[in-house]
């Protein structure tokens, strides 16, 4: 079976992060593995990238910081997040890779 960067669990997504803190600008990069590559301005201090990576993911997909879960590696660059009812996806993810 093949590994990829989402699941679905009922209506959470359920996503692989390589996060990369303190870059030029916030984005949604491309898939590296079984990871979708996020990069943001945020400086990597006791959480506070992945703190700012909610924020910004919230708005990418339409919901609230608190529908969005930190299962694992809030203070690392590998994370798992899960996202309650997304509704819309970003546009560096395609349809195809997440079908709503």
């Amino acid at each position: 079976m093949k590994k990829t960067f989402f699941s679905w669990d009922g209506d959470t997504l359920v996503l692989n992060i390589l996060g990369t803190p303190n870059a030029k600008r916030d984005a949604i990069g491309k898939v590296k593995g079984h990871q979708l590559s996020v990069s943001v301005t945020a400086l990597p201090r006791a959480g506070r990238a992945t703190d700012h990576m909610v924020r910004f993911l919230a708005e990418e997909f339409g919901v609230s910081p608190a529908d969005i879960q930190v299962v694992f590696g809030r203070m690392n660059v590998n994370k798992q997040l899960r996202i309650k009812s997304p509704t819309r996806l970003p546009s560096g993810i395609g349809q195809q890779e997440l079908d709503l």
